[in-house]
């Protein structure tokens, strides 16, 4: 057994805890400190901003966000984490790929990292695995594993661990996987040595502000949230604003453009862990096709994956919406254009009215009255 007291031992230890998690399908690992005084200036203003919207758990904790020893008395260091999630199909030219699909209105977009198993189950167990690793080499000591479910300020923890930087669309971005990868951090009492931060490299870059649809991102690392397509189609329950619904397009879970556009990504690595293989009726379904899908079928069909927990309704809402602005485009053909407004008709009497609201915009879309002309236009 190594001894629990780690200033000397650590140094010896930590290249066994790195080769455990890359055992484990972890892509690297770090350990920040507990100190993050420095970030909750930031987080209040942007909290005071109201950048936040809807999600009232962003304020509810207060500053525990920037303060993980309140959040987890005891804490000493936190491990943080990253794991690649490309699948292992993922062709050499995806980002073109993937940026083409809002070029085929009918297609239903599903952001690359949804498509497959809900990451929080697979980070959080496997974060579990490696504490039990530890544990049986050091004997039992206090920890708490978090994966995008607390208030934890990953990204902060991830650059002053060295996973990567900020970059300015507020994502983390590493030199050599770009930014397709989860965080997820294993907060502990052992008195583990750090690991160098990061430095920015983003440079003078600003593809990531440029090419987001609807103006998100503010300015370089700062994010209006209630303007975020991911926000919009995942956290916001409500109607959505009817001047950012021709922005939206296609995609109908999450948004991927400013990953996409970004230079980084292209040293974004395939990952071994086959739990991010898309499921059927996730990557390349038409809209039509998922307005079929019923509750129970809905239910059965995103079963450990983290769509289900937006529900049924809201599910049908970001369809119909999507519907709406194939039905607004001109590339659809006339069989094309019959599907969508067949399946948006099923649900014109549907008992949420959020869902009632968003068929009937849509179906208006589909009608080439001059009435219609007030629904908006869809981008072409």
């Amino acid at each position: 057994m190594i001894d629990r007291h780690l200033d000397s031992e650590g140094s010896q230890l930590w290249p066994r805890i790195q080769a455990w998690a890359h055992e484990l399908g972890f892509s690297q690992i770090g350990v920040a400190p507990v100190d993050l005084a420095h970030a909750e200036e930031g987080l209040k203003a942007w909290l005071q901003a109201g950048f936040q919207g809807s999600m009232a758990y962003m304020a509810a904790h207060g500053m525990k966000r920037a303060r993980p020893a309140e959040l987890v008395p005891g804490t000493l260091s936190v491990i943080t984490a990253r794991m690649d999630y490309l699948p292992g199909d993922t062709p050499e030219d995806w980002t073109a790929q993937e940026l083409s699909r809002t070029g085929r209105p009918q297609e239903a977009v599903v952001s690359v990292y949804a498509r497959g198993r809900d990451y929080h189950k697979v980070l959080r167990q496997r974060l579990q695995q490696l504490q039990a690793r530890m544990a049986k080499a050091l004997g039992p000591f206090g920890y708490r594993v978090f994966t995008d479910s607390a208030p934890v300020l990953e990204v902060e923890l991830a650059s002053l661990s060295g996973v990567g930087w900020r970059g300015k669309h507020t994502l983390l971005l590493n030199r050599q996987a770009g930014s397709m990868f989860f965080l997820g951090e294993l907060f502990t009492d052992l008195p583990l040595p750090r690991t160098a931060a990061s430095s920015d490299h983003c440079g003078q870059c600003t593809a990531c502000l440029d090419s987001c649809p609807t103006g998100a991102i503010v300015a370089p690392y700062r994010l209006d949230a209630r303007r975020c397509i991911s926000y919009l189609t995942i956290e916001h329950a409500g109607p959505i604003d009817e001047s950012l619904r021709p922005l939206i397009g296609n995609r109908i879970y999450g948004c991927d453009d400013c990953q996409l556009v970004c230079p980084w990504n292209k040293y974004a690595q395939i990952s071994a862990v086959p739990d991010w293989q898309a499921r059927d009726g996730l990557q390349d379904a038409q809209i039509s096709q998922l307005l079929h899908w019923s509750e129970v079928e809905f239910l059965a069909r995103t079963e450990g994956s983290a769509i289900r927990r937006i529900g049924h309704a809201r599910w049908l809402r970001n369809l119909a919406l999507a519907a709406g602005n194939a039905l607004l485009s001109d590339r659809l053909t006339i069989a094309q254009r019959r599907e969508l407004l067949e399946a948006l008709q099923a649900w014109s009497g549907h008992p949420d009215p959020v869902v009632a609201e968003q068929v009937q915009w849509s179906l208006r879309a589909g009608d080439p009255s001059p009435a219609s002309a007030a629904v908006g236009h869809a981008p072409r």
